[in-house]
This record gives structure tokens, sequence and C-alpha cells, in this order.
């Protein structure tokens, strides 16, 4: 490389020292301090501050749900926690000014920037890694030679960096999933969790822990706030980014994945098709498709339409959700599948937001849900969906157990009260059970609580805010 193209070493070394504040304050910065921590947060602190685990700790997540902040929350732990403020490295990789340095490069010109060649003992956090080629290789090769030193890589290109650290990280990396918001942390965030109180509950003859609200008329108007706006942080907190929410997550969300980050990786020439074709899910998330169908619709090949679904919830934008039919069995050729939102503010932000009396709302009380659930990575979600002569039955969430594939519970997503005093037009979740031999399933509504026994299976109803809610808090004591 010729000599004017290299950037001076001191401008990096000044970089390195402009990025780590904390070297010589102490602490963060003080607008990051006061922000509220994720709940999530907990669950990743632990192993980060483990040196004992000789593994590189690789956070991921979608755009714009907080990894960068995670960081900054992790280092003033770390330093409360009594680890030197100089034993702890941030490098913003997306900057150009590192450009052809590898991880052990920066490694040294940072230490060379504290005069200490000793890496033992010190925290190096590489923040947007999917900006540096062979990122794992490079990962890989530092946890190798520094066995007592602890690697934390960050990213926002979920597709690539799941796929590169299952492929080169096995036994060396530890992956760690930052959701979107789930509602839980939704309230959590803006200091509304007093709306919420721990109960104990009956569920088939046994206690169990749950929830239950102070003032479900509140719950459910912030259920619709989290249904227009819940997804990311910022928006919780900058009233100009809500107010302009669309321009926010089209630029900064859906067109940095859409039309920079998924045709990078793939190599995809036709980004405004991509892009049309995201709108299109977006808009009709939770329906039903077929390959068949969208083709017609959208006038792509197959094979471009099973890439494209692929990249998408590898980028984790969409869920796809598989059929199954009335005895649970799955379909040995594909012929529908629904897909979901990962988060239901998406949709609005493209189109527009909801009211709690529209017509979409079904579907974006059901994409919420779903998404509270697709937090745990053990879990098998499915829809039931089956004729048989003139008669057709739907359910729209079941669960099969790891263990025999068979079906652990069933749940209808209702936006409406009307099942409570009609139990029996819940007809198909009930022959749903009775075929899997499920004593119980769960019905959601607008504001209800209550219990039916209807043909020997008992029905749950529980407001959806609630439930989703629950899921979620009980998705983080699953993961701890």
């Amino acid at each position: 490389m010729s000599p004017d193209y290299e950037i001076p070493r001191q401008k990096i070394l000044a970089r390195l020292r402009f990025e780590n504040p904390w070297w010589i304050s102490g602490q963060i910065p003080e607008d990051i301090h006061r922000m509220p921590r994720r709940l999530y947060f907990d669950l990743f602190f632990p192993k980060v501050f483990d040196l004992e685990l000789r593994r590189a700790i690789v956070l991921m997540g979608p755009r714009r749900v907080g990894k960068t902040i995670m960081l900054y929350h992790t280092i003033q732990r770390l330093i409360d926690r009594g680890v030197h403020p100089q034993d702890i490295v941030l490098v913003s990789i997306d900057n150009p000014i590192y450009i052809h340095k590898s991880l052990e490069d920066l490694m040294h010109l940072a230490l060379d920037t504290l005069s200490n060649a000793n890496p033992k003992g010190k925290f190096f956090l590489f923040d947007e890694i999917q900006y540096l080629p062979g990122w794992e290789a490079h990962l890989k090769v530092l946890v190798d030679s520094y066995p007592k030193t602890k690697f934390v890589v960050s990213g926002s290109a979920a597709a690539t960096l799941k796929m590169k650290s299952k492929e080169s990280g096995a036994g060396r990396f530890h992956d760690f999933m930052l959701p979107p918001l789930t509602f839980q942390e939704f309230l959590h965030l803006q200091s509304k969790e007093h709306l919420m109180r721990p109960v104990t509950i009956s569920f088939e003859k046994k206690e169990i822990p749950f929830y239950d609200t102070i003032d479900i008329r509140q719950l459910n108007d912030e259920f619709l706030d989290y249904l227009n706006f819940g997804g990311y942080p910022e928006v919780l907190f900058n009233q100009t980014i809500r107010q302009n929410l669309s321009a926010f997550i089209r630029d900064d969300i859906i067109d940095k994945v859409l039309l920079r980050d998924l045709p990078g990786l793939y190599g995809i020439r036709d980004a405004r098709a991509l892009n049309r074709f995201f709108v299109y899910l977006a808009f009709n998330t939770g329906k039903e498709f077929s390959l068949q169908k969208i083709a017609k619709d959208s006038g792509l090949r197959k094979e471009e339409i099973k890439k494209y679904l692929e990249y998408f919830e590898t980028a984790y934008l969409i869920k796809i959700v598989h059929k199954i039919d009335e005895n649970a069995r799955q379909f040995k050729r594909i012929t529908g599948f629904k897909v979901y939102l990962t988060n239901p503010s998406l949709r609005t932000a493209l189109f527009s937001p909801i009211k709690s009396t529209d017509n979409e709302i079904g579907s974006l009380v059901e994409t919420a849900i779903f998404a509270q659930w697709m937090h745990r990575s053990k879990i098998r979600l499915h829809y039931a969906k089956w004729r048989i002569g003139q008669k057709e039955g739907e359910v729209d969430m079941v669960n099969l157990s790891d263990s025999n594939l068979k079906p652990a519970w069933a749940l209808e997503i209702k936006w409406s009260n009307r099942y409570v005093d009609a139990p029996r037009g819940l007809r198909s979740l009930i022959a749903f059970c009775q075929a899997n031999r499920l004593q119980s399933a769960i019905v959601t509504t607008i504001d209800q609580t209550d219990k039916k026994n209807i043909d020997g299976i008992n029905l749950y109803y529980f407001p959806a805010s609630v439930y989703a809610y629950v899921v979620g808090a009980n998705t983080l004591v699953y993961k701890g």
C-alpha cells in the first residue's frame, strides 16, 4: 500500500484514547451512564465478567436494539466491580481509521497507547465487528493465543455473525442474542412496571408464578404504544424520533439491512426487489403464505423467494412458522407457512400507527405475542391448520415438546372478549386439544380473565397485554 494511504500511527493512538475516555475519567460518558439498562444486561454481564470462561462473547442482534449501549454499560459495571479503567478497551471497528488492521494489531496498538504490553486480565470489546472481513478467524486467534484475556465483539449483521460464529467458533465463542424490546422491557425502561404485580395462579392443579395488572386500561394503552413504537430503546427516549418513526426505522433499520447489509453479504443485485418484498411481508404479518401465492403476488421466482425469506430470517427481521395438522403432524411437503415480523412496530413504521379498534389490531397483537416467544432459543413454535371433508380448523400457536414432538401447549390469540361468553366458538382449539390429549389451553382477550371447562378442556383466559408481559418476564428467568 502506498505510504500516502497509511494512517499515521499517532492518529490511530489518539483515536483509541478518544474512544476510551474512562482511561482518564474512570467512568463512561454521563449521558450513557444515565440511560436505563435493558433487562437482558443482567444475563449478558456475568458471561463477560467470567475470566474462567475461555470463550469470546459474540453479542449479536438486529440494528438499533442497544448493543453498543450494552457494551458501555458493561464497561461501567466492570469498573464498579473493581476492574481498573485502563484494563478495558473499546474499539469501534466501523471507523475507517482502523482499515486493514487485524484485531491483534488493534489490541497491541491499544496496549502501546497505555504503555502496557501485558494483555493478561484485560477486557477488549470490539464493536461493529461485521466491518472486519474474516473477523471470526481473527477472533479465534486471539482466544487461542491469549487465554487470560477476555474478548467481546458485537455486530448488527446477524446473518453473517451467527453463521460465521457457528462455523469457526465451536468451543471458542459464546453467542448472545439481544432481541428487540419485550413488552416487559418496554414498561421497565419507562419505569412503568408498577402496573404489574406478581401473583400465583392455579394451572392444571399446580400453583405457578404469574403476573396480574393493577390497571388493565392503562396497561392496554401501554400495549398499544408497544405495538406502534415499542421495539427500539431510542424511540422511547427521543421524542423527535417518535414523531418521525417511519424515517428512523426505514433509514436506520430497514434500508441499511435491505440495501446495504444483505446485498453486501449475499451479492444481491436487485436490492429494490428485496425491499418491495419485505414491505409486502410486513403488511401481511401473521398471514399464511405459500410459495405459489407469493410468486403470483410479487412476480419473483420461487428460488428467489426462498433465498429472500432465509436472508430476512437470519437478519432477524422475520420469523417463519410452519404448519402442523390436527394431530400435530408436520407436513412432508411445505404447502403453507406464516411469516411474522420480529417486532410489530416495523409494520406501523412502514405504514401508519394503529388504534385499538382498527382491523389490523388482531394481526399485530398476534405478531407481538409471537415476538415474545421468539426470544426463547429452544422452542418449537407452529400453528395448526387442517381440513377434513367440509370441516376446517386452525389454532394460532402450538409448541411441540423437544422430547417427543408432541404438543406441549396450545394458544389462541384473540383481541376480543367474545369467546369468554361464547367458548364453544373455539371449536378448533377444543378439537385440537382433544385430539392431542391436552387438558388445557390459553385464550387471550382484550381485558378479561376467566376460566371455563368445555368438553373436558380447561380454557384459561388472560388479557393479551398481561400474557405478553408474562412471556417476556418468564423468558428472562428461563434464559438465566
